[in-house]
């Protein structure tokens, strides 16, 4: 298993057994529920649906409603699917806790950053200041923004003032620092996407290759 679902609950530091400091992020994941096993042969590929965080039912359409109540489970919040060689050897209903990662494990975690509304070039794209002296009346403005005549309009992907934050990022290779079993806890050095009470995926990273 290599994927489990959770909440950023914050961050705080914590010392190695040399002595030295770390700083981490707290965050709180499963049990998770195996809502749905998918396979090959009925549904083209194999894997297995987890489910987090108990929802009133109230507020789900009728589809997401009827799907759980097909899987005989309690209806959840947020639903991910990880692709597995083997989903057999999960049932609906397996529960998913935080000892499926280990200390030591490279992990990247998947998270919504914050949102940070309309900003400008400055604060978005860490553009540099004009000068406030001279006569100069460009501080804070982008400047030129396209070509002349030719042609004659501004490219795409330039980089502009526009909504900031808000957006799926994936911090890569971060290492798990610690795994408290009774509270459900993983402690991540370095920082992951999104604020504090933020949904994030935690899964086994891709790459293995340790940071610094």
């Amino acid at each position: 298993m290599t994927l489990i679902l959770g909440r950023k609950r914050g961050m705080t530091q914590v010392f190695t057994t040399e002595g030295n400091v770390i700083g981490v992020t707290i965050v709180e994941v499963g049990p998770c529920v195996v809502t749905d096993v998918r396979t090959e042969a009925r549904n083209g590929y194999d894997a297995i649906q987890l489910g987090f965080e108990d929802v009133r039912e109230k507020l789900l359409s009728k589809p997401v409603r009827g799907h759980f109540k097909t899987a005989g489970v309690t209806a959840k919040r947020f639903l991910r699917e990880e692709r597995l060689a083997a989903p057999a050897a999960f049932a609906v209903g397996d529960e998913i806790a935080v000892d499926a990662f280990a200390e030591g494990d490279l992990v990247d975690v998947i998270g919504t950053t914050k949102g940070r509304g309309f900003a400008g070039g400055i604060k978005r794209h860490g553009f540099s200041r004009g000068n406030e002296t001279h006569g100069c009346h460009n501080v804070r403005q982008i400047g030129a923004i396209g070509a002349c005549a030719y042609p004659g309009r501004v490219f795409k992907g330039k980089r502009m003032p526009g909504h900031f934050g808000n957006k799926r990022h994936t911090t890569k290779n971060l290492k798990v620092v610690r795994v408290d079993v009774e509270r459900n806890l993983l402690l991540i050095a370095g920082a992951v996407p999104g604020p504090a009470g933020g949904f994030v995926q935690v899964q086994a990273a891709k790459t293995g290759i340790k940071k610094g």
